[in-house]
């Protein structure tokens, strides 16, 4: 009978060890945080961040792990689904909403609500997508007013589709020229497709500035006046 007490002492105690080395380790095990979209240690998650700054491997592509698992390219496509980028989107802004989280949190949510704005807007737009990719790279076409297409055909093709747009009576007259944009706008994009796949930044950055004059046109067309005047950016 005394072994029999002696053996179930030992047993708790065995129990009672492993139970809070369980607890510890599991107290311990990285768990998700919203406010650096990155897996942590709890004790670390339990802490207030000093900067809402983005970590230097943090890219617009962190804060959608479902609907882009590998990344940016030439790792991850350089395509994105639009529809499941959007539903992630709504679900971390979800989430996100300063109204979510206690008063002394609130400025950190609502800098980290604006960070997921700014990727959401940035990846679902081909033209700023290449030019955010580039931007990773070094490679700055955005702001870049010297990043011109040095090519006569283009630029000849570019000057007449704006003297056809000022010239254009009613909105028929812009059916056949909005179809056309719109094939040359594809046409960028799966050489740019093709450019980040092979990791091509020298084509990437050229072709992006050809799509940055056929989403001007497709803007001016949009917003077509009669008699109003064509600018484009380049």
């Amino acid at each position: 009978m005394q072994f029999i007490r002696s053996s179930t002492t030992t047993l708790r105690a065995h129990l009672s060890s492993e139970t809070s080395a369980s607890l510890r380790l599991q107290r311990h095990r990285p768990q998700p945080c919203l406010f650096c979209a990155n897996r942590i240690p709890s004790s670390i998650y339990q802490q207030r961040e000093q900067s809402t700054s983005q970590s230097k491997n943090q890219t617009h592509y962190t804060f959608f792990p479902t609907t882009l698992p590998s990344g940016p390219p030439p790792q991850g496509a350089f395509t994105v689904d639009v529809n499941a980028l959007k539903r992630e989107f709504l679900q971390l802004q979800a989430r996100a909403h300063p109204d979510l989280h206690p008063p002394e949190d609130k400025n950190k949510a609502q800098a980290l609500s604006a960070r997921i704005n700014e990727a959401y807007k940035t990846l679902q737009n081909p033209l700023l997508r290449a030019q955010y990719l580039l931007s990773l790279r070094g490679i700055e076409v955005a702001e870049d007013e010297t990043a011109k297409v040095e090519d006569p055909e283009l630029l000849m093709e570019v000057l007449e589709t704006r003297e056809e747009i000022e010239e254009a009576q009613s909105e028929e007259d812009l059916v056949d020229m909005k179809t056309k944009n719109e094939d040359r706008i594809e046409k960028s994009v799966k050489i740019l497709e093709e450019a980040f796949e092979k990791d091509d930044l020298d084509a990437a950055k050229s072709e992006a500035v050809k799509l940055r004059y056929w989403i001007n046109i497709k803007e001016s067309l949009d917003g077509w006046e009669q008699g109003k005047p064509v600018v484009l950016q380049h």
